[in-house]
């Protein structure tokens, strides 16, 4: 009988063992389990639908962005589908509709026209999936927007320029696309200028974000300005197109370029030591993982920042062999 007890007691501590392991490894499995959610805004296994609409791929900046997606598909266990616009207001509402009716989990958008587009993201709205836009804002309804600080990117060329040029010169200015990122450089660029009323803006016009137009346009420009000292662009792609017009019009050492981007063009550019000057460079493939970041806390439930901006950094001819590039 004694030796019953005895046995039964064994067997009981045996049992509390036993349990106690399995309880253990039910609490590590769970954990596993929302280590996995967390980590991918999404019950592990499931990949996240997202999808990407850019104004236009024949820019280097926006293929930047689409490595950045690729990144960040990897780091976030989702499915990212990449889109051009070139360029087209109703092609990138098209995208937009088409993301809605595939049932994408989140949309991401880097607008070509920031009025225009906001029928389709109250669409997006509407359809309860969330858009963050990237590099520059749309109206409409957007949940959040990750962008450079333009309205320093501007500061920051209009500052070189004007110490350049000692307070004093004849500038030209050419302007891009209707949208919050462009209106925001030339916004911080301008109010700058207010303190150097020495320096002149002789002429303002759009090159459209590209390198063609702002080459059209500056030798229009030029032709009906026999003296220009700096010229501020909106974008790496017009720069190098100011600049081809200055080359080809044999006034390439008359006038100093001061951009923004810090494409790989610009560094070349900058590197030849002639009139490129200076470039404020952003990061695009940054913008987007820390885009799809912000929209898997929104996926979440998580409260996000209507805008969170990412500084942008001056290079210059001195610097440029340090500068990281995209």
């Amino acid at each position: 009988m004694k030796i019953t007890k005895s046995l039964m007691l064994i067997l009981s501590a045996v049992l509390l063992v036993l349990m106690s392991a399995c309880s253990s490894g039910t609490d590590t499995a769970a954990t596993g389990t929302q280590d996995a959610k967390s980590a991918s805004g999404t019950e592990s296994g499931k990949k996240l639908k997202i999808g990407l609409t850019v104004p236009t791929l024949g820019n280097p900046f926006f293929v930047a962005m689409s490595k950045g997606a690729q990144l960040a598909a990897v780091k976030y266990n989702a499915d990212i589908t990449t889109v051009s616009a070139d360029q087209d207001l109703a092609k990138q509402t098209a995208q937009i509709e088409d993301f809605i009716t595939k049932k994408m989990d989140l949309i991401l958008l880097s607008p070509f026209d920031s009025k225009g587009i906001a029928a389709a993201v109250q669409e997006a709205k509407n359809a309860g999936i969330p858009v963050i836009c990237v590099d520059g804002s749309a109206e409409g309804g957007i949940t959040s927007v990750v962008m450079s600080d333009n309205v320093m990117a501007g500061q920051q060329a209009a500052k070189y320029l004007a110490d350049r040029l000692k307070g004093k010169g004849n500038i030209v200015i050419i302007d891009g696309p209707p949208v919050s990122a462009v209106t925001d450089r030339i916004k911080g660029f301008e109010d700058i200028l207010k303190g150097f009323p020495d320096i002149k803006v002789i002429a303002k016009q759009n090159g459209e974000g590209n390198r063609e137009k702002a080459l059209s346009v500056m030798e229009n420009i030029m032709q009906a300005n026999k003296n220009i000292d700096a010229v501020f662009t909106i974008n790496d792609q017009e720069g190098v197109g100011v600049k081809i017009a200055a080359e080809q019009a044999g006034r390439g050492d008359e006038f100093f370029i001061s951009s923004v981007d810090g494409a790989p063009e610009a560094v070349e550019a900058l590197k030849e030591k002639k009139a490129f000057a200076a470039t404020s460079a952003q990061f695009p493939n940054e913008m987007v993982v820390k885009a799809v970041e912000t929209g898997i806390k929104v996926i979440g439930g998580e409260k996000v920042d209507p805008q969170i901006l990412i500084p942008v950094e001056q290079i210059t001819q001195d610097n440029v062999s340090s500068y990281r590039g995209w």
